[in-house]
């Protein structure tokens, strides 16, 4: 019987935080006195859930910094699948009354959908279930048809989430009835799902994921277990050190010890929101000046190079959408 981790109180907490936590509209800055930027904002709509909230968290920053006028609509629900959220759309399809369609704050996919014109449409898989290629069957084409229909000229994108740190207590489903034996492993599952979808369909992908693992593999820059911690008898506030980690990691909540391996930190956060502007605005982020307070400047140059790197890997290696001034 396929067992799943259990998971922390902070990771329920997102999960609650953002179940209902949609289409919220952010609207960027003016473009820049420069003149250099087209005025013409872009239209990004996310349908994801806490994942794709955080690798867009810094976005409008950033793409306010860097000059680029941003408009984002959300429908994201915490722990929120593609099967997920095709059932809420038919629900919605088969009875527009019916509460059980309108999970997004009360609206339906559709309604969300149909407020405005968008010129990029995301789509994203569980983390727990994006490295199983066969839990995207058929509702990744069941979605990307039914947004195709209600937005004709968008460009509907995959973005690639990220694995889980390597010293979590378990990891993604690669099949019916097995999970992952590490972060590598959920990290390559995964890659290689995305990619088969999105070969299937014709779509690019933002690879966050890969921009995650690049910086996780890296030996000078990857997080690593703190081996001097003694975690049997921790003592608050005492944490270990954890240092580049791109994961939430461990916290102290009241007296006890919580731990998230799972969602990002706001190092992890920044770097996802590089990726996804290189990405949407085919620009290297290196040089944009905005850093999260948390995250060290030595820290925060790398995942700049890291982010930009990875987005010039794929535009390299898959032809197709890639940056809208490409």
């Amino acid at each position: 019987m396929l067992r799943f981790p259990k998971f922390s109180a902070v990771f329920v907490f997102f999960l609650l935080l953002f179940t209902g936590n949609l289409a919220i509209s952010q609207t960027a800055a003016p473009v820049s006195a420069d003149g250099k930027k087209n005025g013409k904002p872009l239209h990004l709509f996310i349908i994801g859930n806490s994942f794709s909230g955080n690798a867009a968290r810094y976005l409008r920053e950033l793409s306010e910094e860097g000059g680029h006028p941003l408009t984002i609509g959300r429908a994201e629900l915490g722990g929120c699948s593609l099967q997920r959220h095709w059932e809420l759309a038919e629900a919605a399809e088969a009875n527009p009354d019916d509460p059980k369609g309108k999970a997004y704050n009360g609206k339906s996919l559709k309604m969300l959908l149909s407020e405005g014109v968008w010129d990029v449409v995301t789509l994203q898989q569980y983390s727990m279930l994006s490295g199983d290629v066969e839990t995207y069957r058929p509702y990744a084409r069941k979605l990307y048809d039914y947004i195709r229909k209600l937005q004709p000229s968008a460009k509907i994108v995959f973005h690639q989430t990220w694995a889980y740190r390597s010293d979590a207590d378990g990891f993604g489903q690669v099949a019916t009835g097995k999970l992952a034996q590490s972060e590598k492993e959920m990290w390559e599952k995964s890659r290689e799902a995305y990619h088969t979808i999105a070969r299937e369909l014709g779509a690019p992908i933002i690879p966050t994921g890969d921009a995650f693992w690049q910086l996780s593999s890296d030996r000078k820059w990857g997080y690593r277990k703190d081996t001097g911690f003694d975690f049997s008898k921790p003592q608050p506030p005492n944490l270990p050190n954890q240092d580049h980690s791109l994961h939430m990691g461990y916290r102290w909540n009241n007296a006890k010890l919580e731990f998230d391996s799972h969602h990002a930190s706001p190092a992890g956060c920044y770097l996802g929101s590089l990726v996804w502007y290189g990405f949407l605005f085919g620009e290297s982020p290196v040089n944009l000046k905005f850093v999260p307070e948390t995250v060290p400047a030595d820290f925060a140059a790398q995942l700049r190079k890291t982010a930009w790197s990875t987005v010039k890997k794929i535009k390299q290696s898959e032809p197709g959408f890639h940056g809208l001034k490409d």
